[in-house]
């Protein structure tokens, strides 16, 4: 299957940009939306971001003065955006998981080419309208699986298409999204219940799943999976705790401590991720605020978060490759790991280096992936940046195939995930709607 949103005509080819930079009008300028729009603030050359939609006022005017955006072309919401007529060629979509697909269509309609932040829906029927909405708009479409695009994948890839390993006879993968991130996010955070968000497999690893299915180079046909919400339980909350960390007598032997991570952070002069999201006064003063009153002060044992904090996922693709991916909670962030493993060889990866074993010479090989200036948890490994380069690239070319995380297969690795939670709330073996083009 080509992985194209829709088949690359002539008209499509013909809305190539030349002589000027491809504008972006900006949808959601919170951490991921900012994260993208800080690309164009370093290429001024290739792309200009020109209209920003965001509700929270200081998130919009923090965008709108980095990148010089007029008053007129500032917006509190995307609809007030769509009713001033096409200002840019180009809208990045990066608002909560539930609010893509609304602002997606109805910009698609209005000529925009789209990025959308994955997931690209919390359910299959708002993820087959975005790709129905794209197809017949006609625009470009790129979804945000940045692990696609990130230099240690292209030298994954590199090695598993130059035929080193054989037949891929099966895989590994591990996410250790880390302790500190998962309280953070998924127990404290915008993304810790599945009825305001989505399940943790979609929120956090639907482009893990993607990246399997991009390396493998093959499709999902069948999934199963278990895992649950385990230790950030009221019954797990240590004696004598209290509900939130400024008040509690046991925080200072609690890993989990609010006052640990956001306090460390404010006094080691680090104001960045994710400290921003707690809360826009960033002092000493202002984050004790938030913590005694905010969602990121509570006590991870007496929040009502319900998504899983680890979860194990197993696939069969097509040609019978099998695989699993472990998501956890419990272990230090850092890159993921995978070990894949064919019939003349294996590979052994940490992010950084791809070890590559060899069965006929017994020797292995070390390939260390080039420097991206980004670590785990900064730029997702260069693939924030690679992202937006092929995504402006495409657009300003008119040619949709240099997009890697077109509409198609993002659909297809989107309704494996659905799959997996379906096997995971049944016990069951579910099996994957293959995706075509009709």
């Amino acid at each position: 299957m080509t992985d194209q949103t829709l088949p690359a005509t002539d008209a499509l080819a013909a809305t190539g940009i030349t002589g000027r930079p491809v504008t972006i009008a900006v949808v959601g300028a919170g951490n991921r939306g900012s994260a993208y729009a800080r690309w164009a603030a370093e290429h001024p050359e290739r792309v200009r971001i020109v209209a920003v939609a965001e509700p929270r006022e200081y998130q919009r005017k923090v965008l709108a003065e980095v990148h010089g955006i007029p008053a007129e072309q500032t917006f509190t919401s995307w609809r007030d955006l769509l009713a001033a007529g096409k200002l840019a060629d180009a809208a990045i979509i990066a608002t909560q998981d539930h609010d893509h697909v609304e602002p997606a269509v109805a910009l698609a309609d209005q000529g925009y080419h789209l990025m959308v932040e994955k997931p690209m829906a919390p359910d299959e029927e708002g993820c087959r309208a975005l790709v129905d909405a794209v197809r017949r708009a006609g625009v470009m479409f790129a979804v945000c699986h940045v692990l696609r695009y990130t230099p240690y994948t292209q030298l994954v890839k590199q090695v598993i298409d130059s035929g080193r390993l054989g037949d891929i006879m099966s895989v590994q993968h591990l996410e250790p999204v880390g302790y500190w991130h998962v309280a953070h996010s998924y127990v404290r955070g915008n993304w810790r219940r599945e009825d305001e968000s989505s399940s943790m497999l979609l929120a956090k690893s639907c482009h893990d799943i993607d990246w399997l299915r991009y390396v493998v180079g093959a499709p999902i046909e069948r999934v199963s999976s278990f895992g649950r919400l385990s230790h950030f339980r009221p019954e797990n909350q240590p004696a004598g705790a209290a509900e939130r960390c400024l008040d509690c007598a046991v925080e200072s032997t609690c890993a989990y401590s609010a006052k640990k991570l956001y306090l460390g952070q404010i006094r080691r002069g680090d104001t960045g991720w994710p400290l921003h999201t707690v809360t826009d006064d960033l002092t000493e003063d202002g984050v004790t605020k938030a913590l005694a009153t905010g969602p990121y002060g509570r006590c991870v044992y007496r929040c009502d978060n319900d998504v899983v904090d680890h979860q194990v996922v197993s696939l069969e693709f097509a040609g019978g490759v099998t695989g699993t991916f472990t998501m956890t909670a419990f272990a230090e962030k850092g890159h993921r790991r995978t070990q894949i493993f064919g019939t003349q060889g294996s590979l052994d990866c940490d992010g950084e280096h791809v070890r590559v074993f060899d069965f006929l010479t017994d020797r292995t090989e070390v390939l260390s992936v080039a420097a991206t200036g980004s670590d785990a948890g900064s730029g997702h490994g260069g693939g924030d940046a690679g992202l937006v380069d092929s995504f402006v690239a495409a657009v300003a070319a008119g040619d949709p195939g240099l997009i890697r995380s077109g509409g198609l297969e993002s659909l297809e690795t989107h309704l494996a995930v659905f799959a997996a939670e379906r096997a995971r709330h049944a016990g069951t073996v579910e099996p994957v709607e293959a995706v075509t083009v009709g």
